[in-house]
């Protein structure tokens, strides 16, 4: 069950990266920063939201969640500092100065799907 979560993250981790490379140009933009401010926030409430129901889904009891959202978000833990330091390469068509929007946004997002696990019922 540990190893499916592993996986499933990955597969959460591949499919941002790509729709990032697809649509990030409008949503990240230095320029913006309200625009910025909002998306970290929608951000943080749905992965909030998103991340327990996962975690239902893969059949975890509820005191195992904590765990079972730590394997959901290493791979953008681990992956993306990679992302960050190769930003140009990964992500041709953005802007180069939105590489710290980017990785504040994963962060935002890994703190939400934690926080959504420890949220009461």
């Amino acid at each position: 069950m540990w190893l499916r979560t592993l996986i499933v993250g990955i597969g959460i981790w591949t499919g941002g990266t790509l729709v990032i490379r697809l649509v990030g140009a409008r949503l990240l933009r230095p320029d913006h920063p309200a625009q910025t401010v909002g998306l970290y926030l929608v951000s943080l409430v749905l992965m909030a939201f998103l991340v327990p129901r996962i975690c239902r889904r893969l059949g975890f009891d509820r005191d195992l969640w904590p765990k079972a959202a730590t394997l959901l978000i290493l791979p953008t833990l681990i992956l993306d500092p990679f992302s960050c330091a190769f930003f140009t390469t990964v992500f041709p068509n953005l802007d180069p100065g939105a590489a710290g929007l980017f990785g504040g946004w994963m962060l935002i997002c890994c703190g939400g799907g934690i926080a959504g696990v420890w949220r009461k019922p």
